[in-house]
């Protein structure tokens, strides 16, 4: 078992468990309910964490998180010519895919 994420933010860590349980990658999350201890434990180690069961999945759990488009970064639709915010992976206005980003 390994950790592949944490983050204060609970929606995030449980948007990126469903990027892991949709790649068939068995994840499960840790210190969900912590927060409360914050104050008499440091406030990072109370931050929920997101753990994959197999060291095997490691490296495709890591790709998987690092390629999920982050909001903020708006792109254009190669097809339709339509703007679509970040955390989209398909056009709005026609279905297309995303493009790949460049690295």
């Amino acid at each position: 078992m390994k950790m592949v994420f944490t983050s204060q933010d609970s929606l995030l860590i449980n948007h990126m468990k469903n990027l892991l349980d949709n790649d068939r990658i068995a994840c499960f999350l840790k210190n969900q309910f912590l927060t409360s201890g914050a104050g008499e434990i440091p406030p990072v180690e109370v931050w929920p964490e997101l753990w994959i069961e197999e060291d095997a999945d490691y490296d495709a759990a890591v790709k998987t998180i690092a390629t999920t488009p982050k909001a903020g970064s708006s792109w254009r639709c190669l097809q339709c010519g339509e703007w679509s915010e970040g955390q989209f992976s398909q056009c709005w206005n026609c279905s297309t895919d995303r493009p790949e980003q460049k690295e």
